[in-house]
């Protein structure tokens, strides 16, 4: 199922919106893509408007610097992300970007962007702007404390940081990419630590949200977990 969002639509409409926020490893991505086939729900990658937006500048050849013309850029951006089982298609403007988006210097691009107000405004309204029937499953850091703070279930994923470094390296090893695993904790520490303290949209579990700890569970376990808090909240029919 996509999840295209039309370029004049700001407000948050009444479908029902699953928000699944955490810290990097947690497996947000991975869970969000596989509850969002299995619902038939549109699926929002939040951290990804940004690299697209950086993307979409460079190709039509907007400065980084011009804010105006970037939050242009992030307000009419045509994307769509199509789940399909265990993995996500980024379609910008009709073409698969799916590995453009993950380059470094995309990366770094996006970066710049998201310390601009105008750009954040507007692909807040753009994030929104994905809330359509059927429903929407939202991934991202700031889902439930800032942009879906009406949604009926606001789910905070996590897990010991021992454990996010530990699946971080083997997804990096079956990606043949060379990784300490020390490192890696390390580097999971820091942007913790980055994250959570920062003033704008800190990392935190919404006040009325579900704490869901995945240090123990594999994916099928959090998966019918979820799908098992989606009936307790009525947002889906007991199977």
């Amino acid at each position: 199922m996509s999840g295209e969002a039309t370029p004049h639509h700001s407000q948050i409409c009444n479908a029902p919106v699953l928000t699944l926020d955490g810290p990097g490893g947690a497996g947000k991505g991975t869970i969000s893509r596989l509850v969002a086939a299995g619902l038939g729900w549109h699926l929002l990658d939040s951290g990804a408007l940004y690299r697209l937006t950086a993307l979409a500048a460079e190709r039509h050849g907007v400065a980084l610097n011009d804010e105006d013309a970037v939050a242009t850029i992030a307000e009419y951006l045509d994307v769509q992300f199509n789940a399909e089982g265990d993995a996500t298609r980024v379609i910008l403007e009709g073409e698969d970007v799916t590995r453009d988006i993950r380059l470094e210097t995309v990366g770094n691009n996006a970066s710049i962007i998201a310390s601009q107000p105008r750009v954040r405004a507007a692909l807040l309204a753009r994030q929104r702007a994905f809330a359509r029937e059927p429903g929407l499953v939202a991934d991202g850091r700031d889902m439930g404390t800032v942009v879906f703070t009406e949604a009926p279930l606001k789910i905070f994923l996590t897990a010991s940081a021992e454990e996010r470094a530990r699946r971080r390296h083997v997804q990096l090893q079956e990606a043949g990419v060379d990784a300490n695993i020390s490192s890696l904790l390390t580097e999971i520490q820091a942007r913790d630590a980055r994250d959570m303290g920062r003033a704008i949209a800190p990392l935190k579990p919404a006040d009325d949200g579900v704490v869901l700890d995945t240090t123990d569970l594999d994916i099928s376990q959090v998966v019918a977990r979820i799908q098992q808090l989606l009936v307790e909240y009525g947002l889906v029919a007991a199977r």
